[in-house]
């Protein structure tokens, strides 16, 4: 299908009557998740401009050496090609060659002052940018799975969590006397928001301080989610007031029980000897206990008990057999911080400058969610699950493939069981309770279910973060 592809940039910026790139909303569906380098030729070429422009030719001082448009486009290609280097960048732009533009002569440490001018604002503003294009992009597939939710009564599922950062190269001029392990070599950590139904970032934070507790920037995290989203924690984020906050809030929430935690027992909806199912009160004792009443759901598997809590109380609406999947489909935020640190090298950091450390994440982030993109149109194309593809085979094959002039979506497609590109989820399924609305106890009427609470305080360390929301 022919395009509209936007005039090749050149070394100096375009005069200000120069026609505008095409929007994005006007290129056909198939350029848009086509070849990775293309979109992201187009996404650049389209948003730049607008996020990040260049100072006029009229504007005092010097006009700029590098266009925006080619500074970022090669930060992001080159995450994309796995350059081990920011130098490497700078080999690509004097070579020329990327988006079929021509060489420009600037020095490694003119590229470097470049890119600390620029800060992380353009990379963030291209980051929500990309987001609300494959949002669109994505939503018949989306109606596809929501027959299949596991909680219908959400607006939005979401898993929140942290990474930390890997340690940087001592190699690296600025630390080269740093000894190993120490603290200095942390460049900090990423809080995210992770949306199960769309396989994307919502929301991150960039935090400084390593050992700052996950609960500082939480309630910030979730501070523009729709109402009624479900959010989904793991024990580091286990807190009486947190959980009375969410169901304030007006949201809903699942984690797993802390062992040790006191509970008073309100009512019993169902139980036997490997199941339990019970409205509770988290907290036995006044020193600390939580204010609203919560479902306790045990599920004895071998020897084992697991213990799950949620503020959706009612067992109908969400079965036991759900709130386990549910949970363990947490797992899939671990996935997507592996596919920014290994599948897209964010474990080798190309400087010790922070605002460089944060454009590469940034970079790394965008590719990201292109890729998870374009893994779940290729999960509703063939009419799998999206963990059916593989995403470690994609991140390696989709550049190949584009490279070679064929498009990537189409391969995984048409020839994705035979070449393995999508195979079956090696993912645990258990054996879980299935129980009839017959069969649970209804909650006797006039049930008191809310108390005076009262929290223990604990200190959770310094509170620095940088938010970013698509």
């Amino acid at each position: 299908m022919p395009t509209t592809t936007p005039p090749p940039p050149t070394a100096d910026p375009p005069p200000p009557t120069a026609d505008p790139p095409p929007p994005l909303a006007d290129l056909p569906p198939d350029v848009l998740l086509g070849h990775v380098e293309a979109v992201l030729h187009e996404l650049v070429a389209g948003i730049v401009p607008v996020v990040a422009p260049d100072r006029p030719p009229c504007s005092p001082g010097r006009p700029p050496v590098l266009p925006a448009f080619l500074v970022w486009g090669t930060l992001l290609v080159g995450v994309l090609r796995g350059v081990g280097s920011q130098r490497d960048l700078w080999r690509q732009i004097t070579l020329g060659g990327l988006f079929d533009a021509p060489a420009v002569a600037i020095s490694a440490q003119g590229l470097a002052h470049r890119f600390t001018r620029a800060g992380v604002g353009p990379l963030q503003q291209l980051f929500a940018e990309v987001n609300r294009l494959l949002d669109a992009r994505l939503e018949p597939w989306l109606e596809r799975w929501a027959a299949d939710d596991l909680a219908p009564f959400a607006s939005d599922i979401v898993v929140i969590d942290e990474t930390t950062l890997d340690q940087v190269a001592r190699s690296l001029p600025a630390l080269r006397g740093v000894p190993a392990g120490d603290e200095r070599l942390l460049p900090g950590k990423l809080a995210g928001v992770f949306d199960l139904r769309r396989q994307s970032w919502r929301v991150l934070a960039w935090i400084e301080h390593v050992h700052q507790n996950e609960k500082v920037v939480a309630r910030d995290l979730i501070r523009d989610l729709a109402p009624a989203s479900l959010i989904i924690a793991d024990l580091g984020y286990f807190a009486f007031e947190w959980f009375d906050d969410l169901t304030t809030l007006g949201h809903w929430w699942l984690s797993r029980m802390r062992a040790g935690t006191s509970s008073v027992v309100l009512h019993t909806f169902y139980a036997t000897e490997t199941y339990r199912d019970q409205l509770v009160l988290l907290g036995a004792y006044r020193a600390d206990r939580a204010g609203h009443a919560v479902r306790l759901v045990e599920v004895k598997v071998g020897q084992t008990w697991h213990r799950y809590l949620t503020n959706q109380t009612d067992p109908v609406l969400f079965p036991a057999a759900d709130v386990v999947r549910l949970y363990a489909r947490r797992w899939d935020i671990e996935l997507a911080i592996k596919l920014i640190k290994e599948h897209l090298g964010l474990g080798l950091l190309w400087s010790a400058k922070p605002v460089i450390v944060q454009q590469q994440v940034w970079a790394v982030l965008i590719i990201a969610q292109i890729l998870q993109a374009m893994r779940l149109e290729i999960a509703g194309r063939a009419g799998v699950d999206p963990f059916e593809v593989s995403m470690e085979l994609l991140v390696r094959w989709a550049p190949r493939l584009a490279a070679a002039g064929r498009d990537p979506i189409t391969v995984f497609v048409e020839d994705g069981p035979r070449l393995g590109f999508i195979r079956p989820s090696r993912r645990t399924a258990l054996v879980l309770p299935s129980v009839t609305p017959e069969q649970y106890a209804p909650a006797p009427p006039g049930l008191i279910r809310e108390r005076t609470p009262r929290y223990a305080k604990r200190k959770c360390g310094p509170r620095s973060a940088t938010l970013a929301t698509p």
